[in-house]
């Protein structure tokens, strides 16, 4: 049986509303989810909560309900001016889904939400410390 889910979180040195904001830049769209991947919105309450579709394929794959994932993102506020950025992808175990390319798919995002959340924060804690212009 393929797992469903896939739960990460991370501590970001930013206040919540500066992290929404990077998070929702277009081009840090195509950074977490890749250039050409029509990933489908599902729910925005900013800045607590993005909720997006992701195709079961490559780019060019529409994210229509069949195999796909629903990645939600959640920020909340945590002392000190921080922000918890959490993440969790779930539907890989879909019906509509082939056990052998579910369970590839899971092993891979699970090994990149990991390093994505990282880069991520990296990249924000440096935007922060860099004055908008």
């Amino acid at each position: 049986m393929v797992a469903d889910s896939i739960e990460r979180e991370i501590t970001i040195a930013a206040p919540r509303e500066r992290v929404w904001e990077v998070l929702t830049r277009a081009e840090s769209l195509s950074t977490w989810f890749g250039a050409g991947t029509p990933a489908r919105i599902e729910q925005s309450d900013p800045p607590t909560v993005l909720a997006l579709r992701r195709p079961p394929g490559a780019a060019g794959e529409e994210a229509t309900g069949g195999g796909s994932t629903l990645v939600t993102v959640t920020l909340t506020t945590e002392p000190g001016d921080h922000t918890r950025l959490r993440v969790a992808e779930s539907g890989f175990a879909s019906p509509t889904s082939p056990r052998e390319a579910a369970r590839s798919r899971f092993e891979q995002n699970r090994t990149d939400w990991t390093r994505r959340l990282t880069e991520f924060a990296c990249h924000t804690e440096r935007l922060i410390l860099t004055p908008r212009r």
